[in-house]
């Protein structure tokens, strides 16, 4: 127990000075503060909130049935107010959570974490329902209107109408904003691109390295930029067909692969149960062979995952018609269900029983051979001749593709909310940029020293601005639980989802 304590409460401290004071050069500095704000603490207070939340709504994860229900009813637009589907609002929400971390995080939850990651991973995923629920109402509850009646909404509106402290509430809204649009340079736009790239150029279907990654980039953009610029609506046609169509597809998949392994399933959950509370790493292997370990990636890869605590979904879910939050609320929760709880869970069973099935891969991870979580995967994967590397090829396309258009409407709002709808065509163009060069960053160049450290450099900073989204974001829904908790009891456990909330929604001149 005292290791584990250090481990969480003095240890990332301890970390971050000595990190600190060996830095050398910026992205020295980057990487010391990623660890740090990704690192336990972190953990706790997103843990903390998914646990408060779900105490506070009185287990709003038992109406699950109810959420996806009405995430397929439309809601009438005669008595509710919006611009866009409740499954709109969802799907788009999906299209930005269902990436590359529910194929290659998991595989890095496993390696580090070891079988007993994938069980924490879950957990977070069901707690983390609440929180999902909690910060999409107050996005919707206190949404405001544009100058042509269009909806914006998000934590920064909820912090700014909110709390009593407005000057407070004020500046944690501008610093979640800020946070969010850099953030999706990142998250969603390079990292995204420089995964599709290199399912390309990696692929044993095709010879992707005598493909220019600069063609690779020019196309990608621009399959990017028609649907980016179409605005709201034209995302959420998109994402509302390729999502589902994707999810499916990836699950399908999945199942088959486990099926074709299934004398070995039982060992597989055995192992993830166990290693949640016994210390195990994958394999055999001393990777992932602490409890602690087993707690952190577990949590960390979870949270990653469905995003439940950093306020991105609230972003687009506040645009959706509906006739009163809670209605939306309910819906939204059904992403992180189906993000983690669903095709987590399914792509972990299949590495486990994969490695349980292949004495020569967990040969390779018991060895150090393969350390990454890209490298499981694509292992996993390409273990099943012809069938394996096409559905890891299709699925990493489709899901970076669709991270993408998620997360250029996420910065798209953050920075209406900071500069106005002028700055949304700049900050696209912005976007599209590193879109472009997290393509080209694959192959012989990724191997260039000053290529890599740049990549380094944008790419954990733009993890840290991630985290940094959830610290505003959870002030938010734990500053307005009580409001959350009473309003729901009235609205989902009284019987009163039909109930039209006729509560003005204020315009801003956000020109």
């Amino acid at each position: 127990m005292g290791d584990f304590l250090y481990s969480f409460f003095i240890e990332p401290f301890t970390s971050l000075a000595g990190n600190l004071a060996a830095a050398t050069g910026v992205l020295d500095v980057i990487n010391a503060v990623d660890s740090f704000v990704w690192g336990p603490i972190m953990i706790l207070l997103l843990l903390f909130t998914h646990v408060f939340m779900t105490v506070r709504t009185g287990f709003i994860q038992r109406k699950l049935g109810t959420a996806i229900k009405l995430s397929v009813t439309k809601d009438d637009p005669h008595k509710s107010e919006g611009d866009i589907s409740q499954f709109g609002a969802l799907t788009t929400a999906l299209a930005a959570t269902i990436g590359t971390g529910n194929i290659v995080g998991v595989g890095t939850g496993l390696l580090f974490g070891g079988p007993g990651a994938i069980f924490w991973m879950w957990i977070t995923g069901i707690l983390g329902m609440a929180t999902k629920y909690a910060e999409v109402y107050i996005g919707v509850k206190y949404r405001v209107k544009d100058h042509n009646g269009q909806m914006l909404g998000g934590a920064m509106y909820a912090l700014e109408r909110g709390f009593k402290n407005k000057k407070l509430g004020k500046v944690l809204a501008i610093l979640f904003a800020a946070f969010a649009a850099l953030a999706a340079f990142g998250i969603g736009a390079s990292t995204q691109s420089n995964s599709l790239a290199d399912a390309l150029y990696s692929t044993s279907i095709i010879d992707g390295s005598a493909i220019p990654m600069w063609i690779v980039g020019l196309v990608v953009v621009a399959l990017v930029a028609i649907v980016i610029l179409g605005g709201l609506h034209r995302i959420t046609a998109v994402t509302e067909k390729l999502v589902p169509l994707m999810a499916i597809f990836y699950v399908i998949c999945c199942v088959i692969i486990i099926g074709m392994n299934i004398e070995f399933l039982g060992e597989a959950v055995r192992q993830i149960i166990v290693g949640a509370f016994t210390p195990m790493g994958a394999a055999g292997g001393a990777i992932g062979s602490t409890l602690t370990m087993a707690l952190q990636f577990g949590f960390k890869r979870g949270i990653f995952s469905n995003e439940s605590g950093m306020g991105s979904a609230p972003l687009v879910a506040s645009s959706a018609v509906t006739r009163n939050p809670a209605r939306q609320a309910l819906v939204s929760m059904t992403g992180t269900f189906w993000d983690t709880v669903v095709v987590c869970l399914i792509t972990g069973l299949m590495l486990m029983t994969t490695i349980l099935a292949h004495p020569d891969i967990a040969a390779a991870v018991a060895a150090g051979g393969i350390s990454s979580g890209a490298a499981l995967a694509t292992a996993a994967f390409e273990s099943i001749p012809v069938f394996g590397p096409i559905v890891l090829l299709v699925g990493l396309l489709c899901f970076t593709y669709s991270t993408m258009l998620g997360w250029a409407q996420y910065g798209n709002r953050a920075i209406s909310y900071l500069f106005g709808k002028h700055a949304v065509k700049p900050y696209y163009i912005v976007f599209l940029l590193f879109v472009f060069w997290g393509c080209i960053m694959v192959g012989p160049a990724s191997d260039l020293a000053s290529v890599s450290n740049l990549s380094s450099i944008v790419w954990d900073f733009a993890d840290v601005m991630n985290a940094l989204m959830a610290i505003p974001n959870c002030i938010a829904v734990l500053g307005l639980s009580a409001v959350i908790a009473i309003e729901t009891k009235h609205y989902v456990f009284d019987g009163n989802l039909e109930e039209t909330d006729k509560t003005p929604i204020p315009q801003y001149d956000n020109k």
